[in-house]
């Protein structure tokens, strides 16, 4: 595994424990129709190759599922709202199809996207989950949507997320928005889905769409694919451009796949990896990036380290889990060593006891009103004309009936995040120690005390945290 890819790995084991989804009606009996709930980008590449059906017939297929179950039924509200275009994107693509073939893996598969990722406006709206953007026009197609429309994904439409990627209040539910409602977690009615992914989560587990894109700063790709039951990257700060993308932090986002499989998930990748004149952050990128379903071998895990942090990250009471994710997370490390993986254990992490996410927050906020009044400078609007963070939050206290209705009223962080006057020698000091409790003293540290290839933690509690101060990947599958 390329060391500049990753700057280390830190697998994650997706042990939060759930039974099979909810279940909808289906008849599959006799057909050469794929099963939505399960089909993995490939399965559906070699159906339409081999004439079974259409990237049409996928699109209509899932549009009825959406239209079954978002608003209907369990009422998931997971997709904000649809491509107009999406069934002519594909009628083109099976057209481009039988004329030339197919231009990569995901040719004619259709994917939902996070709706802080813009997409034009004639596709659809970029709003964050707020009707504050409602009807603004941003330039152009975000970065990661080119390339997967060069790659000839069809965009099926945006998946909905906790409003503002849950920076307004932590008081709201994970999972709400103002525009979309709350999202609920398919594998119990009613339950949390996590966020702040949510949308793209709980689409892509019940087969609203073949895969979707997520976005985090700390934990919002990871923590909605444990909950439901999915495969997500996220991948280094700098592998894939965000260019286009409503900000939080640019010294923690990133873009990643949500999806059932690994492989689907390493195909999605190395489309949307690399460089990006628009991202500098992107410019530590290597200029070619592989196809990363070239190193999926099973075979590969024999003789690698794989070391376990247990000071902090597996006490229940610092991490906040349930004692039965550490039950399953000991079988999990039993099922890596049948596989030949070498365990250490433990193998901590030097500064766990020094973490505390006070430091982190001042990041955000700082961060927050910078590069979110930068991003809408760059949009055009045609009705809220909320310019800065301090009109979005005018906004909101205008229009209580749309952004403040009765249980999600909070916007503090957004409010906290007004109130800051930039970049200081406190938010360097802050950033500078985050840098070095997050590498240096712990994951780079840990990794070289062992000789490790990975380290390997529950998804939830303070995984994600770490991970984000350092600006290194996780997968959680």
């Amino acid at each position: 595994m390329e060391l500049w890819m990753i700057l280390f790995l830190l697998f994650q084991l997706m042990i939060y424990v759930t039974g099979p989804p909810v279940t909808f009606d289906q008849d599959t009996s006799c057909s050469k129709y794929p099963d939505l709930y399960e089909a993995s980008i490939q399965e559906l590449q070699n159906g339409l190759e081999r004439g079974d059906y259409t990237s049409v017939d996928l699109v209509t297929a899932y549009l009825v599922r959406i239209d079954e179950v978002n608003y209907k039924g369990p009422n998931l509200r997971a997709v904000l709202e649809v491509n107009p275009h999406a069934l002519e994107q594909a009628a083109e693509l099976d057209l481009e199809r039988r004329r030339r073939g197919k231009r990569s893996s995901l040719h004619g598969i259709p994917i939902l996207i996070k709706d802080n990722i813009a997409i034009r406006a004639s596709d659809g709206n970029t709003t964050a989950g707020s009707y504050a953007l409602l009807g603004s026009i941003v330039p152009g197609d975000a970065t990661v949507i080119a390339k997967l429309q060069e790659a000839g994904a069809i965009l099926l439409g945006k998946a909905n997320l906790s409003e503002w990627s849950y920076l307004r209040d932590f008081s709201l539910d994970s999972g709400w928005s103002g525009r979309g409602g709350q999202i609920t977690n398919p594998y119990y009615p009613g339950a949390d889905p996590s966020g702040s992914s949510a949308g793209s989560a709980v689409a892509t587990a019940i087969g609203l769409a073949a895969a979707a894109l997520g976005t985090e700063t700390d934990g919002s790709i990871v923590s909605p694919s444990s909950y439901n039951n999915l495969v997500g990257i996220k991948p280094t700060v700098g592998l894939v451009s965000r260019a286009g993308v409503i900000p939080v932090s640019s010294h923690q986002d990133t873009v990643g796949p949500m999806t059932r499989s690994v492989a689907d998930a390493a195909a999605i990748l190395s489309i949307i990896a690399g460089s990006d004149n628009k991202d500098n952050y992107t410019h530590s990128a290597p200029a070619d990036i592989p196809n990363y379903t070239r190193y999926l071998n099973v075979d590969s895990i024999k003789g690698k380290r794989f070391g376990v942090p247990r000071a902090t990250f597996t006490n229940d009471s610092a991490t906040g889990n349930h004692p039965s994710i550490n039950v399953e997370f000991n079988e999990a490390l039993a099922i890596i060593q049948s596989m030949g993986g070498i365990i250490v254990d433990p193998a901590d992490i030097p500064s766990a006891a020094k973490l505390s996410r006070g430091d982190e927050m001042l990041i955000f906020q700082v961060d927050f009103k910078l590069d979110l009044n930068r991003y809408l400078q760059g949009l055009n609007y045609e009705s809220t004309n909320a310019t800065t963070l301090a009109g979005i939050i005018a906004y909101n206290n205008a229009n209580e009936d749309l952004e403040k209705p009765e249980g999600y009223t909070g916007q503090a962080l957004m409010i906290d995040a007004e109130l800051t006057t930039g970049y200081n020698s406190t938010y360097y000091t802050a950033l500078h120690s985050n840098y070095e409790l997050g590498r240096d003293q712990g994951i780079d540290a840990a990794l070289q005390a062992h000789a490790l290839d990975a380290l390997v933690l529950p998804t939830n509690g303070l995984t994600s945290f770490i991970a984000a101060i350092a600006g290194y990947p996780i997968v959680t599958g």
